[in-house]
């Protein structure tokens, strides 16, 4: 006889979008999802919301005395400041630590969604894993220092760091090219599809249980690309024939994110290049 494959139990901190789109990947695969959100909000086929504000002691752990096997962390910030951040990414893994030293069930992965913004590179260059981290900004400072908590914490944690995040919801840069609102700027630009930013994290979450996993993965899709080159093609197809980009006015930021690392683990993109994944958002945008 065949031993029963037991489920393992999967806590996703800050479940929204990204987390909403994970649930979905791993419960056919057997794993029992809870999600943690600020607010209430009603379970889904295939998670189970519980309320939790992550931030504040002692609410984390006795939620965390279920025992969960695997653990990510995807939060969004209440606001965009350094308070917003300290809170939401630096006070959250820092509660997640001292909770989890208080339970006997020490889970077998942590996951971390961090973002590239901790590079300050702006001279069009590629960065990987290996590259310095040092943000001028106060996004890449917290996240950093986030990261840190947790790869210094004891527990097996992996930090995955997205590029910028688009997909279906996410129609900003299609109404600032329709507006004439979006940037003329020859700097490089990463993108991640957020049904790739759930496929990595699932896919990592397998993969841990046969072999180590690096302290640190870049995700992004294969094609960086400057910025006036996306809107373009964004306004042609959109038949925008008197398209005319702003000005790039203080554009920071201007490199090159490579996947490599990632891609060797044998993750295969849905949506290696942005022109697959906007071709899809402006026909569904249209209708």
């Amino acid at each position: 006889m065949n031993e029963p494959v037991l489920s393992e139990k999967l806590l996703i901190i800050g479940c929204g979008d990204i987390g909403q789109r994970l649930a979905q990947q791993l419960a056919p695969r057997g794993y029992d999802i809870t999600g943690l959100r600020r607010r209430a909000c009603s379970d889904l086929p295939y998670l189970r919301y519980r309320q939790c504000d992550v931030t504040q002691a002692g609410q984390l752990a006795p939620i965390l005395a279920e025992g969960f096997d695997v653990i990510v962390i995807s939060m969004t910030p209440a606001e965009r400041s350094d308070a917003g951040y300290q809170q939401a990414y630096v006070q959250s893994c820092q509660q997640l630590v001292v909770g989890l030293k208080q339970q006997t069930h020490t889970p077998r992965l942590i996951l971390f969604v961090s973002s590239t913004a901790v590079y300050g590179q702006n001279d069009g260059s590629w960065v990987d894993e290996t590259s310095p981290t040092q943000p001028e900004g106060f996004s890449g400072q917290r996240l950093l220092e986030a990261e840190q908590t947790l790869l210094n914490s004891g527990y097996n944690s992996s930090i995955l760091r997205f590029s910028g995040i688009y997909g279906p919801g996410r129609n900003r840069l299609i109404e600032q090219v329709i507006n004439h609102r979006a940037s003329a700027s020859p700097h490089y630009t990463n993108r991640i599809h957020v049904e790739d930013c759930a496929g990595v994290l699932a896919h990592l979450i397998e993969l841990a249980k046969v072999q180590a996993l690096e302290p640190v993965y870049l995700a992004t899709d294969s094609s960086p690309t400057p910025m006036r080159e996306v809107v373009s093609w964004i306004a042609q197809q959109l038949d925008l024939s008197d398209f005319l980009a702003a000005d790039a006015v203080n554009e920071r930021g201007n490199k090159r994110i490579s996947n490599q690392r990632l891609l060797s683990t044998g993750y295969v993109l849905r949506y290696p290049d942005f022109r697959l994944g906007y071709r899809e958002l402006i026909a569904d945008y249209r209708h």
